[in-house]
């Protein structure tokens, strides 16, 4: 009967799992923007050191965990999973839940698994400055925290709607020695064409994306670092997954359905990729990625190339997009305002390895709150998508007088979310059409291959 299902320093994963050792397909390759040729390491050198490069292709089932990378990450590994009792009680459920909590990072977010081994690696190749770009400011939270610990500078280009919704996640960034701009910015050629356009653009993440790649294209002593996406950032997070599969093997049980927010796809990716290899082995389990109904990507958007930015600067992926220069709507949960989603994802979700639901954000914060309430912890709005899903299979399961093991990931903490909050407790808080006419008009701008 407890609470907490806790792990020892010792039971941190020594080796971070790649899936594209057990995949039925892969993604198609990544293009270059220019010549619509694959992507060689060489192209990508500009910009990432050559290890993270090695990560990205590499069809090896295990990779090394460095020991200065473990070392940080006893800051806060192995992280909890919970039984959330009191929420089963009130919801009347025969299901039993879990969550695995990763706002216990100094970040208060999965982030830091990716971020940490990124700065990492760039610190051993010599560099000394990363350009980035955050949506809700998880991941520049994360990158500025792990740049602080290395040595390296951070710049940081931040969605210009979160930015100013969140000024407190700045301020974390530029504690830990960040500079953060409200993106689109006139630092950059592809903030300064947008802004011509629209001078009251409120950014997107494929905007900062841009802007982040392109300071770092053009500036010799300086890499870029992405938060989610590419196949080396899901790769670190499956150190979530990973201790998961541990701590149900101490509580004798294993889930049937394991859940996750999805706005790129990384905290989805960590907590059920090690579970998904036993899927692909033929045990029964659903994945369920959860995304926002006015950025609804895997649900509404179309499985082929795009650019991952609105500039077209990054190579062409593989993925379910709603157009590259797509703006969705202002959204708290600015995490998951991305026009695409990891290849990985994709290609997974296109194989039916996993499913995909979408819910306004009203709904997404009456679970939130329902969750806060019964167990104590405030979710993030992106995180809190993951626990209506989770709370609406736990209905199901009530209702179909059936026990299932549930698990979610809760990938971050709300605590400096809670002007979202005051929002939806003051009725201020609005939900998004989905705005069908716009992807449209995205989508046909897309690149023919």
């Amino acid at each position: 009967m407890e609470t907490k299902i806790m792990l020892s320093e010792k039971d941190i994963p020594q080796k971070w799992y790649n899936i594209m050792a057990d995949m039925p397909n892969l993604p198609k390759p990544p293009l270059h923007p220019a010549t619509k040729e694959p992507v060689g390491p060489d192209d990508l050198s500009a910009i990432f050191p050559m290890s993270l490069i090695e990560q990205e292709v590499t069809q090896e089932r295990w990779i090394d965990i460095p020991e200065e990378v473990l070392k940080v990450y006893t800051l806060w590994r192995p992280t909890p999973m919970y039984r959330a009792y009191r929420l089963e009680e009130t919801l009347g459920t025969p299901a039993k839940i879990y969550y695995k909590y990763e706002g216990v990072s100094p970040a208060g977010s999965h982030k830091p698994n990716t971020s940490v081994p990124q700065a990492y690696y760039n610190k051993v190749a010599g560099i000394k400055k990363i350009a980035t770009e955050t949506g809700a400011g998880q991941w520049g939270s994360a990158l500025c925290f792990a740049g602080s610990l290395f040595g390296i500078d951070v710049t940081v280009y931040m969605v210009k709607v979160s930015y100013n919704q969140k000024p407190y996640r700045r301020i974390a960034m530029e504690t830990w020695g960040g500079t953060v701009y409200a993106s689109p910015t006139d630092r950059t050629e592809a903030g300064r064409k947008i802004l011509e356009a629209d001078p009251d653009n409120p950014g997107s993440l494929g905007i900062a994306i841009s802007e982040a790649v392109e300071d770092a294209a053009t500036h010799d002593d300086t890499n870029y670092a992405l938060g989610s996406v590419l196949n080396h950032v899901l790769l670190h997070q499956t150190v979530i997954g990973l201790e998961a599969l541990k701590q149900f093997e101490l509580v004798g049980d294993y889930p049937d359905i394991i859940i996750g927010c999805c706005g790129g796809g990384s905290n989805l990716a960590g907590v059920s990729f090690p579970f998904l290899r036993d899927k692909i082995n033929g045990r029964e389990l659903r994945v369920i990625a959860v995304e926002p109904a006015s950025c609804p990507t895997l649900t509404k958007g179309e499985f082929r190339y795009d650019f991952g930015d609105t500039a077209g600067l990054t190579p062409l992926l593989m993925m379910y997009t709603l157009g590259h220069d797509f703006v969705p709507p202002g959204i708290h949960a600015g995490g998951l305002r991305y026009h695409a989603d990891a290849p990985l994802v994709c290609q997974l979700y296109h194989d039916g390895l996993i499913e995909a639901k979408a819910y306004p954000q009203t709904t997404v914060f009456e679970a939130a709150i329902q969750f806060s309430r019964t167990e104590g912890i405030i979710p993030a709005p992106e995180s809190a998508h993951a626990v209506r899903a989770a709370i609406d299979e736990a209905l199901i399961a009530k209702e179909e007088g059936r026990e299932k093991t549930i698990l979610f990931n809760l990938s971050g903490h709300g605590y400096l979310d809670l002007q979202a909050y005051a929002d939806y407790l003051e009725g201020r808080l609005v939900d998004y059409e989905y705005p069908e006419e716009k992807i449209k008009e995205a989508l046909s701008r897309l690149p023919v291959i």
